[in-house]
Formats: structure tokens, C-alpha cells, sequence
């Protein structure tokens, strides 16, 4: 597997990310769906990942910068047929390393609370996260989870 800086100009990544959004739509209320669109995450402020194998997309991740020195995870996605094979967790890894380059001293993150989360939830909490409460410009939601972690800089430039 092979994980790289993504520009959003191919069609895979695209395809993949406009899957992430039609499935949290479905299973998110509105106002509890916080997911972004592609032009959302083509901003300065958000830089992503794609995982590869060979020609074929994986999964994809991103880090939004909310100030500075808090970074937050966004459009974490893994395709169906590579579910359970450590994508999400190769990518949320990588994220990891970049913030605390970045010389984050949080990362956080919102996912749903219901049971079509219950994986990614689990994940987080493996690396590391810890459940909070709402962050940035987030509120209480009973649809939502919050987990955060405090990071120390990697040293590496």
C-alpha cells in the first residue's frame, strides 16, 4: 500500500469521496451530517490523503487545520472491499505523523454515534483518541461522537 498527498484532480479520488458523501448522507441526519464535499476539502486549510495499491484507490483521509496548533480529521473513507485490511488505520497513521510535524498539540475528530460508526470509533480509540466533547464550531449532538488527542512534535522536518 502505497499512502500519498492527493491533489483531487483524479477521478478515483473523486469517485470514492463522492461515495463517502452519498453514504453519510443516508445514514445521517442533516443536521448532524458533517461530512465535506470536494470542493470543501480544496481549500489551503485541508490537505488529503489517498491510499493506493497499484491503480486502485483504498481509502483517503484529511487533516483540516481549525487553528493553530489544532488540527482536526475529516473525510476518513476506506472502499467496501477493503474494510478490515488496516487502511483507515495506515491513513489515520499518517495523519498523525503530519500533524505533529505541523507541531499540533491536539487532533480531533467527530464521527457518528449510532451503530454504522461503531468501527470507526473503534479505530480511533485503538490509536489513541479519546472520547471529548464538542470542538470548533461543533455542538451536542446525540448523533455525534467527539475524541481527541494531544500530540507531541515529532521533531522531524
Amino acid at each position: 500500500m502505497t499512502i500519498k498527498v492527493d491533489d483531487l484532480s483524479g477521478p478515483e479520488i473523486a469517485t470514492l469521496l463522492h461515495e463517502h458523501f452519498l453514504a453519510l448522507r443516508a445514514i445521517s441526519p442533516p443536521e448532524s451530517c458533517h461530512v465535506f464535499e470536494l470542493d470543501k476539502l480544496r481549500t489551503p486549510d485541508v490537505t488529503v490523503w489517498s491510499a493506493w495499491e497499484g491503480n486502485e484507490i483504498l481509502g483517503c483521509g484529511a487533516l483540516k487545520e481549525l487553528e493553530p496548533g489544532h488540527g482536526e480529521i475529516k473525510s476518513m473513507r476506506t472502499r467496501a472491499a477493503h474494510l478490515r485490511k488496516g487502511v483507515g488505520t495506515a491513513v489515520l497513521r499518517e495523519i498523525i505523523c503530519e500533524a505533529k510535524r505541523r507541531a499540533y498539540r491536539r487532533l480531533s475528530l467527530e464521527t457518528g454515534a449510532g451503530p454504522d460508526f461503531a468501527a470507526a470509533r473503534a479505530m480511533y480509540q485503538k490509536n489513541g483518541f479519546k472520547s471529548c466533547g464538542p470542538f470548533g464550531n461543533y455542538r451536542n449532538d446525540p448523533n455525534s461522537s467527539f475524541f481527541t488527542m494531544a500530540l507531541e512534535p515529532s521533531g522531524d522536518d
